[in-house]
């Protein structure tokens, strides 16, 4: 059966075919009805359907002949296969406000009728074919040629005037919580520079950002005056000042709003007047400026991009469901407008793996299988399957473990941490502190009880319900783990070479399957080793790459960093479990605490060496190698930040964080070079992959298999240990394939949240039997039942940091585990070799 099963794997993955990504697309939907277009119109999406209303125009002749501008107050849908109509009316005729998508909702801010400007704000919901109109509390002062954006559920608008003969723009601000019971308009911190109209506003991760715009000044004639602008602002709601920010190459006032913002950051300014052609004659304007501008919020850097097709002023964008984005007509010129509806669909500007990068990455690949089939003639018994016949070095099982808990997601992760912020989770390095702990305490009874399964403890300490409990959240969280392990680096890795989603999870998911399903923890543990090893060296290959092109390398790197805060600026040395040192230092030792003392994936690599001083040495291996390889991640991703803010022309708009790491290894690195360092991330997912299948099967057959069939023989068992490693790994590849391409991350995401808030607990249970004798069955279920409780309730509560869910959940439980078992009936006499107090002779 497993032959047959290997079979179909390797089929499965000749018949794997390889697929690229697009660029960045510009399509047009229909044009608006009536030939002409509109210049600042209001926009939006209600359930599906694009909503446009209002706008001005020059119906009967151009500006410079004499034509007078037109406001409308229709209101216009677009649905698919029916085409632009008109389904309504605004109160009255307007254009020029600020309009926002707000679920479903299409809120309409301010604007003007050419006379009177109004403070009027509603949404339009159009739903079963009926257009509804609720009205909002109005602005506190009317505007017009406002800009503005939605921050969250906050409405914010900005700038503008007041009235039709205002020779003076706005500084002033305003915000409405949309979501609050009883929404009220509260004042913004006054904008530190000139007032503004046809500012471009924008908004990312609780912060607000205005750029450009034109300042208003009277003349002799008490006529308005523009000067146009190129300074930017951010303001993060909550806070009291705005922060100025790298200055625009060009002024783009009046450029569709609010900007489209792509990618982890990028805000894309499409368009805008940059004033160049003021005072000349109209009917000789050749249009407003190209290419757009592109601004990226981590770096603070400009940039040039792809121009669209029509380069358009005054016009509003629409958010897509499918997060394309929509520019409604607009001001092609002064005085012309265009009906054109444009949509930007933002993909990331893909590498090509070249042929020595697939050469590179498929020995490696290809060396890993070969592994696994050499150490298959070794596994005759299950003892062997499971523990590896106890032969394996301890140099072999330090790395392993490394590489276990050092997987795909953190090599990404990390990086893309220190590029988007800091080093503040550096002081999470708690294995310092945890590995004396795990050398003194836990290896001893690991050893002395000569277990397979971690979870036997609980059952020879408390009782088998405690034992099938943790055993079988092991499981679960395990088996979802294995679909996000595959997952999201499947994704970086599409993002950013010629390999789709479904090819990365296959290739990684299968030949891992193969590997571990044939050579057992002693095929996983020897990879793992040598995959460690690939993984180090292509990281520190990766830096030093990064470095060489770095004008003064490592100086630079370290200055321009520290005079950006990015090292351990934004620590808050304070006590608490919301943020600071305390929470993060402390917390992070109770959040390893499970991994390391009650995690069947680790634990099981302590059982493998042939006697305990060699468990304790790979434990220390793992401790000394694990803080250096957490600095070098990190400095990876600050060298990153300083290179890209360098060279900011390099960076995809479009590109995610999670896929800084990989995208600079494709586009930066020589052919050959970036496909050793890529392998070095498969390996990163394959070691945790690999596992966490072994792993489970050996958590299904020893916990639960043993009590279900207790006469089967070892070889039928040794069979199914394998037959389970396969269907494992198949069914981790098929949800990792379905999460690429159905919205259900966030359900899925939410599953593995709630089921790793019991990590603490299960730990929590095992620090009870171990440090008191009077522990009993029944107070440790009543102390696992209270410490799920409270990491669940502190997870509900939002506030608390994520470091602090551990250190509740083992505290809660010892504290309520010890007084339960102090009031309630024991269970008799506990084995004097079950806990601390009285330790054995070790094996």
């Amino acid at each position: 059966m497993l032959l047959r099963a290997t079979h179909a794997l390797a089929a499965m993955l000749v018949l794997t075919l390889l697929a690229t990504t697009g660029r960045a697309q510009w399509q047009n939907l229909a044009e608006v009805p009536g030939g002409e277009g509109f210049a600042g119109m209001f926009a939006g999406r209600s359930h599906g359907v694009l909503l446009a209303a209002g706008g001005a125009n020059f119906p009967e002749a151009r500006p410079w002949n004499g034509g007078d501008k037109r406001y409308y107050r229709e209101v216009m849908a677009l649905e698919e296969g029916v085409g632009w109509q008109v389904i309504g009316q605004l109160p009255s005729a307007l254009a020029y406000g600020c309009s926002f998508t707000w679920r479903n909702r299409v809120v309409c801010v301010g604007g003007t009728d050419g006379r009177t400007h109004s403070n009027a704000v509603f949404a339009l919901t159009w739903r079963d074919g009926q257009l509804a109109r609720t009205d909002l509390p109005p602005l506190p002062t009317a505007q017009a040629y406002a800009c503005g954006a939605l921050v969250g559920d906050t409405l914010c608008v900005i700038g503008g005037t007041a009235t039709n003969d205002s020779t003076r723009a706005m500084a002033r601000g305003f915000a409405l919580d949309l979501a609050a019971n009883q929404p009220t308009w509260r004042e913004l911190p006054t904008l530190p520079a000139d007032g503004r109209i046809l500012a471009v506003a924008s908004a990312h991760e609780g912060a607000l950002y205005v750029v450009s715009g034109a300042s208003l000044r009277p003349d002799a004639n008490q006529q308005p005056v523009r000067a146009y602008l190129r300074d930017a602002w951010r303001l993060r709601l909550g806070e009291s000042q705005w922060r100025r920010l790298s200055d625009l190459p060009r002024p783009a006032v009046a450029a569709p709003s609010p900007a489209p913002v792509v990618g982890s950051g990028s805000l894309l300014i499409l368009g805008g007047d940059d004033g160049s052609q003021v005072g000349g004659d109209p009917r000789e304007h050749v249009g407003f400026a190209r290419p757009g501008l592109r601004y990226h919020l981590l770096t603070d850097r400009w940039t040039t991009v792809e121009a669209p097709p029509l380069s358009v002023v005054t016009a509003p964008v629409a958010t897509t469901d499918s997060g394309s984005f929509v520019i409604v007509s607009g001001e092609l010129r002064p005085g012309v407008r265009t009906p054109a509806v444009q949509i930007l669909t933002p993909q990331p500007v893909t590498a090509t793996f070249r042929q020595l990068d697939h050469l590179a990455l498929w020995i490696y690949l290809c060396a890993t299988v070969g592994l696994g089939l050499w150490f298959a003639r070794r596994n005759r018994t299950t003892d062997d399957f499971f523990r590896g016949g106890r032969r394996v070095p301890w140099w072999a099982a330090g790395l392993s473990i490394f590489a276990t808990m050092l997987s795909s997601i953190t090599v990404m992760a990390i990086p893309a941490r220190a590029f988007a912020s800091d080093w503040q989770l550096f002081l999470a390095n708690s294995y310092v502190l945890l590995t004396p702990l795990l050398v003194l305490v836990v290896l001893p009874f690991y050893r002395r009880l000569d277990i397979t399964s971690a979870y036997e403890y609980l059952e020879l300490r408390f009782a088998p319900a405690l034992r099938l409990f943790a055993s079988a959240m092991f499981l679960l969280f395990q088996a979802g783990r294995v679909a996000v392990v595959l997952l999201l680096p499947a994704l970086a890795l599409a993002t950013v070479s010629d390999l789709d989603v479904n090819t990365c999870i296959l290739i990684l998911g299968i030949l891992c399957i193969l590997y571990t399903s044939l050579g057992g923890i002693e095929a996983v543990i020897w990879t793992d080793a040598a995959q460690s090893v690939v993984l180090l060296g292509g990281a520190l290959w990766a830096l030093l790459a990064i470095l060489s092109r770095v004008d003064g390398g490592l100086d630079t790197v370290i200055s321009q960093a520290s005079a950006q805060g990015k090292f351990f600026d934004s620590v808050e040395w304070t006590i608490g479990l919301e943020e600071g040192a305390f929470v993060i230092l402390l917390g992070s030792l109770f959040h390893h605490l499970f991994p390391y003392a009650a995690s069947q994936d680790v634990v099981q690599r302590y059982l493998t060496t042939p006697d305990v001083r060699q468990t304790k040495r790979a434990l220390w291996l793992n401790m000394i190698l694990s803080v250096p390889a957490q600095a070098l991640f990190f400095l990876l991703g600050t060298a990153l930040f300083v290179f890209y803010s360098n060279h900011p022309e390099r960076l995809d708009p479009a590109l995610e964080n999670d896929a800084i790491l990989p995208f600079f290894l494709v586009r930066e690195l020589p052919a050959g070079v970036a496909g050793i360092i890529v392998a070095g991330i498969f390996a990163a997912a394959q070691s945790t992959l690999s596992s966490s299948l072994n792993s489970m099967s050996t958590a299904w057959v020893t916990d639960f298999d043993r009590r279900l069939r207790p006469h089967a023989d070892d070889a039928s068992r040794l069979r199914l240990a394998r037959l389970l490693t396969v269907v494992l790994g198949l069914f981790g590849m098929g949800a990792a394939i379905v999460l690429a391409h159905i919205e259900v991350r966030s359900l899925w995401d939410a599953f593995l949240t709630i089921i790793g808030l019991f990590g603490g607990t299960i730990a929590g249970l095992f620090a009870l039997g171990m440090l008191s004798r009077r522990a009993n069955a029944t107070g440790a279920m009543l102390g696992a039942i209270a410490g799920a409780a409270a990491t669940f309730w502190a997870w509900l509560d939002g506030g608390l940091h994520f470091y602090s869910f551990g250190m509740i959940g083992v505290v809660t439980c010892i504290v309520v585990g010890w007084l339960a078992s102090r009031l309630l009936p024991g269970d008799g006499q506990v084995a004097s070799d079950l806990t601390v107090w009285k330790q054995p002779n070790h094996s």
